[in-house]
């Protein structure tokens, strides 16, 4: 009885198997990984000596810069917003805007920065 059974079973075992097939294993896929390379700044951030140096050129007439504090006018903004202090005064009285141009820093209207100056 068992054999018959056995027998019976058997072909139902065989469609079964017969039925299904093994799921490949999955391929890795491959993934480019984008490194992100920092962008280099056009220009790099003026300083005291930049900005005193730009001014000069802008503002012959006017007196000489005796300090100065730079920051960017914004997140992403290529512009630099400068406050100095001319001759002897230690106090950041005056502003002035930097914007890049032909490779070096430029002042953003010489006219009204100058005038400050005078």
């Amino acid at each position: 009885m068992k054999k018959l059974a056995l027998i019976a079973l058997l072909p139902a075992f065989a469609l079964a198997a017969c039925g299904e097939e093994a799921a490949p294993a999955p391929q890795p896929t491959p993934t480019e990984t984008a490194v992100a390379v920092p962008e280099e700044p056009a220009l790099p951030a003026p300083d005291a000596a930049v900005f005193a140096e730009t001014f000069a050129k802008a503002c012959p007439a006017a007196k000489t810069v005796s300090t100065s504090a730079c920051k960017r006018a914004g997140f992403g903004s290529e512009d630099v917003i400068c406050q100095y202090g001319l001759g002897k005064d230690e106090y950041l009285r005056h502003s002035a805007t930097l914007t890049p141009g032909d490779g070096e820093w430029t002042v953003a209207e010489p006219e009204t920065v100058c005038a400050q100056g005078a």
